[in-house]
């Protein structure tokens, strides 16, 4: 005779799923009505929020990790190379204010889109490029803004275009990073948050490449 689950394990399984779906809702939080979120990669993380933060209808831009294998991983988790994560920014934006295209059109020429290793100094899976999408209609308009982009910078574009999984936030002093006013011990010595960004980006050679790559078409290279 087959074998039946008694109440207890069935409650167990359940309980489990639900949990399972509680990680999900929290990891991707539904955006506030009339609001619209386009997610990318671009390198570091702090860099990609700072951009965009400065864009007159993006509403905000949260730093994390997206398209890894592990659920609500820690930034030293995905720095070591293990979970298959990249850095990614959730950018939270209003539709009737910054199209999704402009936005895209700002982040093709906010990067170099022909190295498929890293950004600028930094190298490795976690600061790969990436455009992700949650539908076919999405898809397809990042595939012609791609499109565009290639055409106007004259080499081949290859930051792929990935189904949207879950997007976790990253811990909380990573958020705004770039303007906080947190005294942090860094390689360029003590400097408040503000100030690493600044040395950081400089030193990392993030906007010496985007003007060598886009010139006048680079929208944030020297922010």
């Amino acid at each position: 005779m087959p074998r039946t689950q008694c109440p207890d394990q069935i409650r167990l399984g359940l309980l489990f799923v639900l949990i399972a779906l509680a990680l999900i809702l929290r990891a991707q939080p539904a955006p506030a009505a009339g609001t619209e979120t386009l997610t990318v990669a671009g390198g570091c993380f702090w860099c990609v929020e700072s951009d965009f933060e400065s864009v007159p209808g993006v509403i905000e831009a949260v730093s994390g990790f997206t398209g890894g294998r592990t659920a609500n991983p820690t930034y030293s988790e995905v720095s070591s190379g293990g979970t298959g994560h990249y850095e990614a920014v959730q950018i939270t934006f209003d539709p009737a204010k910054v199209s999704r295209e402009t936005l895209l059109g700002l982040f093709f020429r906010s990067i170099d889109p022909t190295d498929a290793n890293g950004q600028f100094c930094d190298r490795g899976d976690s600061y790969r490029t990436a455009v992700f999408v949650s539908n076919a209609g999405e898809k397809a308009l990042v595939e012609r803004s791609k499109a565009a982009a290639q055409r106007a910078l004259g080499q081949v574009i290859v930051t792929p275009i990935l189904p949207l999984d879950a997007f976790y936030p990253a811990e909380s002093y990573h958020q705004d990073y770039y303007k906080g006013r947190k005294l942090v011990f860094t390689r360029f010595g003590p400097k408040r948050q503000h100030n690493a960004y600044k040395a950081y980006r400089k030193a990392c050679g993030r906007d010496a490449r985007v003007k060598q790559l886009w010139g006048s078409a680079a929208p944030f290279a020297g922010s």
